[in-house]
């Protein structure tokens, strides 16, 4: 029997009333999560089911939203905290970074604050410059944070779940391009670990590692290429931190070779920490020595995300190079569409990053 097919949005709400089901601590508050159902209709239907008392729609300031779930988890409940956009998190940074991240240590250990903090995070739908960044990085860096950023409906609902029943606060960020995207989820139970990454597409010749909404679009690239007689390995982290850098290195240490393409900032991005690591413990096995090139490193390209698609081409995928033996060079088509920028990269062999297309996959 084919395996139903649901979109990622609704592999979100599914996960959420599980959990709620199965734990009367977990509760959801944020903006318009209840009778709403969200902004994005991640959360529809869930307020019909549980009600007002385990589904609280919240004035619309982060800071309250925040410190009140911490203080709840800290007494024992675990609350699941919609923040909409993760632009919107600047506005409680000390809540998350000063206060959640780091009251367990201050505490001996003690309570657990089992808080996930959600929200819609990359960019690709025409909301502007303020609410289309990538802020991973920033909360992979401080401690006591777990940062999960999910690509297909599968890993949304089995991370999700994880995520839920963790005794430590969770940075949970849902690209929201992929929001409307289905792929296949089993309808019986089921939970994927945090800090476990996993090979999307085996292959021989070069390693990708891709997650967000570049996932997707790298592992069409991947099947062009496959017709060119180029097998491209393709390595979704799902959880970046902890990262799970073991079954990146592995595969390195088979192809030799590593691209890593994610929507954020090159500079002091995951890439470039992915890109250490990987020089750390695979030295011996790269075909030649690191690199970090950018597909455009023009200082007029490290601009805010535009409202317009054809600023949006230029300004949200970025694409790093992480050693080659021959020249690399980038050239971009025109004119760039909407979430759909196409990229190729000259190799000797052949092109390893062609057709960035339409968001679609399968699991």
């Amino acid at each position: 029997m084919p395996q139903r097919q649901i979109s990622y949005r609704e592999a979100v709400s599914e996960a959420i009333k599980e959990e709620m089901a199965r734990d009367d601590r977990v509760f959801l508050m944020g903006e318009d999560v209840g009778v709403l159902g969200g902004a994005f209709g991640s959360t529809k239907g869930i307020y019909d089911v549980f009600g007002g008392e385990r589904v609280l729609d919240t004035p619309i300031s982060e800071t309250a939203i925040v410190g009140y779930a911490l203080g709840a988890a800290m007494a024992g409940m675990r609350p699941i905290v919609e923040i909409m956009r993760v632009d919107w998190m600047t506005i409680c940074m000390d809540e998350i970074v000063n206060q959640t991240a780091k009251m367990r240590y201050l505490s001996g250990g003690h309570p657990e604050v089992a808080l996930v903090i959600r929200a819609t995070a990359e960019g690709g739908i025409g909301l502007g410059g303020q609410h289309s960044q990538s802020f991973e990085a920033w909360f992979a860096h401080v401690p006591g944070l777990k940062v999960v950023m999910p690509s297909t409906p599968y890993d949304v609902k089995g991370l999700l779940k994880a995520a839920i029943r963790d005794p430590n606060p969770v940075i949970f960020l849902e690209p929201g391009v992929l929001y409307g995207v289905s792929g296949p989820v089993p309808e019986e139970e089921y939970v994927i670990p945090l800090g476990e990454a996993e090979v999307k597409r085996a292959g021989k010749d070069v390693t990708i590692v891709a997650w967000g909404t570049l996932l997707p679009k790298t592992l069409n690239a991947a099947q062009t290429l496959a017709a060119d007689g180029v097998e491209v390995e393709v390595v979704d982290p799902r959880t970046l931190r902890p990262l799970d850098i073991a079954t990146i290195v592995d595969s390195v240490k088979k192809t030799g070779k590593l691209i890593v393409a994610h929507e954020a900032m090159k500079t002091c991005g995951m890439g470039a920490e992915i890109v250490a690591l990987v020089q750390e413990r695979a030295f011996d096995h790269l075909d030649d020595a690191l690199s970090i090139t950018e597909v455009d490193e023009d200082e007029a390209a490290v601009v805010p995300a535009s409202v317009h698609p054809a600023g949006q081409g230029y300004c949200l995928t970025n694409v790093f190079l992480f050693q080659f033996t021959t020249a690399v060079t980038f050239q971009q088509d025109q004119p760039p569409e909407l979430c759909s920028p196409v990229y190729t990269m000259d190799l000797t062999v052949s092109t390893i990053v062609s057709s960035w297309g339409s968001t679609s996959f399968s699991s």
